[in-house]
C-alpha cells in the first residue's frame, strides 16, 4: 500500500516536472538568470532630438563611432520616427550599440548622458541662420523643459540654427550651469576651413591647423595669426595672408567656409553629413573624457572685449563633465574687433527675444 502511494507521488512529481519544462518559454529553457534584481542601466546614453537630415546624420555618426550603449531618438513626427528607429535597429548587427529606441514621449530619454538637439525649422535656400531664430525659439520652449525633467544631469549639445542664439536660449530655459550647455558652433566651420587649407596645400586636413571663431554664420572670424602647418606660421611666410593685399587670395578660403552651407543647400536641399560627423566628434570628446580642444559655442561675456551675455565659439576643452576650460587665444586687434562685431550682430537679434 505504502509502495503504491510512493510510486503514485513519484509519477505525479515527474509529470508535473515534465509539464513545467514543457510550459517554459524558449528563453527560459535557454538562459538561466543569475543576477539578483535588475541589471545596471545604460552608462553612456545619447539622445538625439529631431530625426530630420541633421538628426539622422548625427545618430548614424554616433553609432558608427561606437560612442554609446543606448541611442534614443525623439520627434513629434511619429511615422517617420518609427521608420527611422526600425531602420537603425535592423542594422544593429553591424553596430556595437545594444539598444536603439525612439518615441515622441520624452520619458524615453530618461538618464541620458548627452542630449543632442537638432530639432527645428530647416534653413531654406538663401535664408540666413539668424532669420530662423523666432521659429526655433518657440520649438525650444517645449523641448528643453522636457529634457531637463527626465535628464537633469545631462550635457546639452545644441545643433539647431541659429546655434549660438539657441544655445543661449537652451541655457536660459534649462537652468543648467554653463558648462553643461554647449553649442556645436564653429567646430564644423573650422573643419571646412582645414579641409580647404588642405586642398590648397595638398595636405590632409589634420595636418592643417586653423581656427574659425565667433558666430557659426556670416560674421565668423578666421584667426589668420594662428594658421600653421607643423608649427610653421603661414602668416609668417605670407604677411598679407587674409588681407585684400594677398596675391594668393587666402581670404577667399574663409568666404568659401561662410558660403559652404548655402552652396550645399542650393545643390542638395540641406546639409547633413558634415554636421553629423562634427556632432559625433564632439560627443566622442565628452563621453570618452578626451579633454580635447574644440571651437564650440559658450558664454563669452567678459572675454576679448565682449560686453553682452552672448554665446560664441572660442577654443574650449570638452570632457565627461562638459565644457571644463576655455583657451585664451592671442588675437590680433583686427581679429578681436571682428569677434566683438560678431557678438554685437548676435546681441542685436537676441535682445528682442521673448523667453
Amino acid at each position: 500500500m505504502l509502495g503504491s502511494l510512493c510510486l503514485s507521488l513519484s509519477l505525479s512529481v515527474s509529470v508535473c516536472l515534465c509539464l513545467s519544462v514543457f510550459q517554459m518559454t524558449t528563453k527560459e529553457k535557454l538562459i538561466t538568470h543569475v543576477l539578483a534584481g535588475e541589471p545596471v542601466g545604460s552608462r553612456s546614453k545619447v539622445t538625439v532630438v529631431g530625426v530630420g537630415m541633421v538628426g539622422m546624420a548625427s545618430a548614424v555618426s554616433v553609432l558608427l563611432k561606437d560612442l554609446c550603449d543606448e541611442l534614443c531618438l525623439i520627434d513629434v513626427m511619429e511615422d517617420k520616427l518609427k521608420g527611422e528607429v526600425m531602420d537603425l535597429q535592423h542594422g544593429s548587427l553591424f553596430c556595437k550599440t545594444h539598444k536603439i529606441v525612439g518615441d515622441k514621449d520624452y520619458s524615453t530619454t530618461a538618464h541620458s548622458k548627452v542630449v543632442v538637439v537638432t530639432a527645428g525649422a530647416r534653413q531654406q535656400e538663401g535664408e540666413s541662420r539668424l532669420n530662423l531664430v523666432q521659429r526655433n525659439v518657440n520649438i525650444f520652449k517645449f523641448i528643453i523643459p522636457q529634457i531637463v525633467k527626465y535628464s537633469p544631469n545631462a550635457i546639452l549639445l545644441v545643433v539647431s540654427n541659429p546655434v549660438d542664439i539657441l544655445t543661449y536660449v537652451a541655457w536660459k530655459l534649462s537652468g543648467f550651469p554653463r558648462h553643461r550647455v554647449i553649442g556645436s558652433g564653429t567646430n564644423l566651420d573650422s573643419g571646412r576651413f582645414r579641409h580647404l587649407m588642405g586642398e590648397k596645400l595638398h595636405l590632409h586636413p589634420s595636418s592643417c591647423h586653423g581656427w574659425i571663431i565667433g558666430e557659426h554664420g556670416d560674421s565668423s572670424v578666421p584667426v589668420w595669426s594662428g594658421v600653421n602647418v607643423a608649427g610653421v606660421s603661414l602668416k609668417g611666410l605670407n604677411p598679407d595672408m587674409g588681407t585684400d593685399a594677398d596675391k594668393e587670395d587666402w581670404k577667399h578660403v574663409h568666404k568659401m567656409v561662410v558660403n559652404g552651407a548655402y552652396e550645399v543647400i542650393k545643390l542638395k536641399g540641406y546639409t547633413s553629413w558634415a554636421i553629423g560627423l562634427s556632432v559625433a566628434d564632439l560627443v566622442e570628446s565628452i563621453l570618452k573624457n578626451l579633454h580635447k580642444v574644440h571651437p564650440v559655442s559658450t558664454l563669452v561675456k567678459g572675454m576679448h572685449g565682449v560686453k553682452e551675455e552672448v554665446f560664441l565659439s572660442v577654443p574650449c576643452v570638452l570632457g565627461n563633465s562638459g565644457l571644463t576650460d576655455i583657451i585664451h587665444m592671442t588675437l590680433k586687434p583686427e581679429e578681436e574687433k571682428q569677434l566683438i562685431n560678431s557678438a554685437e550682430t548676435l546681441w542685436g537679434v537676441q535682445k528682442e527675444l521673448t523667453l
